[in-house]
């Protein structure tokens, strides 16, 4: 895809339509007279309600407001100062109807740019450390390519802001995590810049990356690639952690509002997990978890096993709450797939580590670790999720800034020789080791790889992404480096990076590492060479009955005493209105719990009835079922037939 298409593409993010003016942040039944916003010297705000013989009160000091709060007299109210007032109608001494709120943020200046901007206001709470503090959001949009702290916010609500990341937080430009409030201090789903609604954000603020984009690139090709990725935005921030207004020096530059990881509908979409899902199937998933090398936050699941080979710093992201079965079952679940890594077996193409995990996903994961040699890859901010009855995915991406060349521990500035490589003590996790041992899976990684060379990862698709990624920022990057001059600095904090004095000598830095590390995974050294042809098929292929379906089974986990199994059935080329599977076991296994069939046991032979919401299928569509079972020794796979009724 050539850069003028590229542009264009980042141009229609930048640059949606005009806003629409904000009313209060959350107005329920309280009608105010100015809309949520930015003043300069001071403004005059009248409170009013539709609901026939109720009083107002009010608050302005950030407390919910009660029948014991001010009195609002029907005069406006003159504020001078950053003010919210948080306002509830009461009709004899009863709250009533649904409160709102008005924020009001002072400003002794205006600023004009091309970049949307975010501006968060504290109350003067000062800057925020590890636990949220009460916080004034509002977001203004472009519009004809230009926007100001004096534009409509095109959102405007309460929020809360606190310090996040590790290495990252130690800068003066700091990451943060927002998270928008209604007026009783619940989550808000608010539409961010297009992004879908969702009340969580993370604020990424590129200072060790002088690029500004290696973050974002990573996240665009990852996505492209067919990897889970958060969506983000590049906007320009204004933070005020003082009593006074909003001031020139409050600019805090360029950073990146990116969705946080979570499992909700606009998200990463799995099943969701409630409390009481403490049985099969419904406990299989969805989980989202991830490896945080020395600094995994509760709760974490424990390895058993040889101290030298087992798991570390493995922490559960989602569900929250976690309970103690979900925990036991999630641990004993990836203890199985931890230990079958650890067996002559590992790679057996139908019991082995292909029947545990989606093979793509791993592959591609390594792939952009190694071509961008991220500094904590495979250890700290090494995502996974497992949906229910689903094999154990890679991804979301997440943390890419110490990448193409920055960083300079653990060899990740040298553009030859492998990441996965590193050692560090305790070791988070030897499964990206143990499954590059494996001739099948290098296979695979090398097609791979040869395929994105030929489109994704291609030297002129990679430097057309960078020109679309980069030109939006042009002015940005200027006012950015002029807050922040650390250009011709070597170390950031511990980082090493490239001295190069200008930005776009930054990129130009960017755009050569990159290259030459992808001409050496081109190498025979690496991924380059000749692809051998597979020779086992992953699962055995689907067995086909005259009768008008076909069923293809598989088997997603075993340990020691049993298993649990998946069967895929599919329609042939006419409906068909049920459908009966045969399982004929030749070791012994027998099925002692299943899910989406009806079950009945003779002798060898396990048959799998449609139920009544999954009978019924359209040519070429497919229903599945599952089970667990017990086997002793050899599991064999079953013979398995389908018959359509």
């Amino acid at each position: 895809m050539g850069f003028r298409r590229w542009a264009g593409v980042l141009l229609a993010v930048c640059l949606l339509a005009a806003p629409a003016p904000a009313a209060a942040a959350e107005p329920g039944d309280i009608v105010f007279s100015v809309p949520s916003g930015t003043f300069q010297g001071s403004v005059a705000v009248s409170l009013s309600t539709a609901i026939a013989g109720a009083q107002i009160r009010y608050t302005t000091n950030g407390t919910a407001p009660t029948a014991s709060s001010t009195l609002y007299s029907g005069a406006a109210l003159s504020l001078t100062a950053t003010t919210q007032i948080r306002a509830q109608a009461y009709v004899n001494g009863t709250a009533t109807g649904v409160g709102g709120t008005g924020l009001y943020v002072a400003r002794n200046f205006d600023a004009q740019h091309d970049l949307p901007l975010l501006l968060l206001d504290d109350y003067g709470k000062g800057k925020p450390g590890r636990e949220y503090v009460d916080t004034a959001a509002m977001l203004f949009d472009t519009a004809g390519g230009r926007t100001s702290l004096s534009s409509a916010p095109t959102v405007a609500t309460r929020a809360g802001i606190h310090l996040r990341g590790q290495s990252s937080a130690m800068f003066e430009k700091a990451p943060y995590r927002l998270e928008l409030r209604d007026h009783t201090d619940d989550d808000a789903d608010h539409e961010m810049l297009g992004m879908p609604a969702d009340s969580d954000w993370v604020l990424r603020g590129p200072f060790s990356d002088k690029s500004l984009i290696r973050e974002a690139l990573v996240y665009d090709l990852g996505r492209e690639m067919g990897m889970v990725a958060p969506r983000y935005r590049f906007v320009e921030l204004y933070l005020n952690v003082d009593s006074g207004p909003v001031a020139a020096n409050d600019y805090q530059g360029v950073y990146m509002l990116v969705e946080t990881i979570k499992n909700s509908k606009n998200r990463l979409d799995l099943k969701q997990l409630e409390e009481e899902d403490t049985t099969l199937p419904k406990i299989t998933g969805g989980y989202i978890f991830k490896f945080e090398w020395l600094a995994a936050e509760e709760p974490t699941l424990t390895c058993t096993g040889a101290a030298a080979t087992c798991w570390n710093f493995l922490e559960v992201a989602d569900p929250d709450p976690l309970n103690a079965q979900q925990k036991a079952w999630l641990t004993q679940y990836l203890q199985q797939f931890h230990d079958l890594l650890h067996t002559p077996g590992f790679n057996n193409p139908t019991t082995g580590y292909r029947s545990w995990i989606n093979v793509r996903s791993w592959v591609d994961l390594i792939i952009l670790n190694e071509l961008s040699r991220e500094m904590d890859s495979y250890l700290r901010s090494t995502y996974f999720y497992k949906d229910r009855e689903g094999p154990i995915t890679a991804g979301p991406l997440w943390d890419y800034d110490l990448t193409f060349g920055t960083g300079g521990f653990f060899g990740n500035d040298q553009t030859s020789g492998w990441q996965h490589q590193q050692t560090r003590n305790p070791q988070a996790n030897d499964w990206f080791q143990i499954l590059l041992t494996d001739q099948a899976f290098q296979q695979d990684l090398k097609a791979r790889w040869q395929e994105l060379r030929r489109g994704v990862l291609a030297t002129t698709s990679l430097n057309a992404r960078i020109d679309a990624l980069s030109a939006p920022l042009t002015a940005a990057a200027q006012r950015n480096f002029q807050r922040w001059p650390n250009l011709s600095t070597r170390n950031i904090g511990p980082f090493v990076t490239n001295t190069s004095p200008t930005w776009a000598g930054q990129l130009q830095v960017m755009r050569t590492w990159m290259t030459n590390r992808a001409t050496w995974l081109d190498s025979t050294a690496a991924w380059g060479g000749t692809v051998a042809t597979p020779t086992t098929p992953t699962n055995p292929p689907p067995t086909t009955s005259p009768a008008g379906c076909t069923a293809a089974y598989s088997q997603t986990g075993q340990w020691a005493g049993g298993f649990q199994a998946e069967v895929r059935v599919t329609a042939g080329a006419s409906r068909i209105n049920g459908w009966a599977v045969s399982l004929t076991f030749a070791n012994g296994q027998q099925v002692t719990q299943s899910w989406n069939a009806a079950v009945s046991t003779s002798g060898p032979t396990v048959t799998a009835r449609s139920e009544s919401y999954n009978g019924s299928l359209a040519p070429g569509a497919s229903a599945t079922f599952g089970f667990v079972g017990t086997q002793t020794g050899t599991n064999a796979t079953p013979t398995v037939t389908c018959t359509a009724t």
